[in-house]
């Protein structure tokens, strides 16, 4: 727990090094966020101090708005679903989410990969494949 607190802490004040700032540290700070806030306040946390550590990176680019979203509200998901006890318990228990490929599952990949997902929240194509949604590791309750 005290190295999530020191992630969540050095990431809100955005001296998070992108080069190091992996997926699965994605979900460990989200997931926190999680726990501290409502969702639309996570969301906003979430998005503006990516936005704010791409920048300072000096690649505004980096920051997609769609995936940020998509994986925040993922994350939200299954923490109603399948509630753990901490983030390395999610972690355990949603491995699937650590694979970025998991939003193929509702994104058709040239909207995924378009101009307007990057810079605005976009909805997932109708017709995507059929999302699994129950974790790929269940634990017993």
């Amino acid at each position: 727990m005290q190295n999530e607190c020191s992630l969540v802490a050095r990431f809100l004040r955005a001296e998070i090094d992108n080069t190091t700032f992996r997926h699965v540290d994605h979900l460990r700070v989200g997931y926190e966020l999680l726990d501290r806030y409502d969702f639309t306040t996570a969301a906003h946390i979430f998005s503006s101090t990516l936005r704010a550590i791409a920048a300072r990176a000096g690649r505004p680019e980096a920051f997609h708005h769609t995936i940020t979203i998509a994986f925040l509200s993922l994350i939200a998901e299954r923490r109603l679903d399948r509630p753990t006890s901490d983030v390395e318990d999610f972690l355990d228990l949603n491995t699937d989410l650590q694979d970025k490929a998991i939003l193929q599952n509702w994104y058709a990949p040239e909207r995924l990969n378009s101009d307007a997902a990057r810079n605005t929240f976009l909805l997932p194509t109708a017709g995507a494949r059929t999302p699994t949604l129950l974790p790929s590791k269940i634990k017993p309750a």
